[in-house]
């Protein structure tokens, strides 16, 4: 038997950025999201975000690549979205892309309680400013002619 734990902190946002995922309806949405990851044998510890984007920490089956994994998850939420249009009247897609990292088992909580603050955390900040911490804290260089554009 193989043992894997490939815990995820994984970060997407909505086309152009619009604020489609208003607080009255974002429940639907992270319901969807758990019956999908339930779905590929996967554990959501925890969902979260603001009306741009979404946060999740999950443990991702070894049997899956987490960019089918996104790709599944983005191109069926899109399809439910749209089907469930009144709620989600100014959805008009996901932004291109996603970011996601790989974190040890210790450090579960501190994200799940960062998840779970997402709106008190958004008064100080803004996603893109958020989005570019995480993208340099884990060493990359954002090249800003491609930096949030659909």
């Amino acid at each position: 038997m193989s043992f894997t734990r490939l815990l995820y902190h994984i970060v997407f946002r909505t086309k152009n950025s619009i604020p489609a995922l208003t607080i009255k309806c974002e429940a639907l949405l992270y319901s969807y999201v758990l019956g999908m990851v339930k779905n590929k044998n996967s554990v959501l510890y925890r969902i979260g975000g603001m009306p741009d984007h979404v946060h999740l920490l999950m443990d991702l089956h070894s049997s899956l690549s987490l960019s089918d994994f996104m790709r599944e998850l983005k191109t069926s939420t899109n399809s439910w979205m749209k089907e469930h249009r009144q709620e989600f009247p100014l959805f008009s897609g996901w932004g291109t892309g996603y970011a996601a990292f790989s974190y040890n088992l210790s450090d579960k909580e501190t994200i799940v309680n960062y998840i779970a603050n997402q709106k008190e955390h958004h008064k100080t900040i803004s996603f893109a400013n958020e989005y570019r911490q995480f993208i340099e804290a884990n060493g990359w260089k954002i090249d800003e002619q491609y930096f949030l554009k659909d």
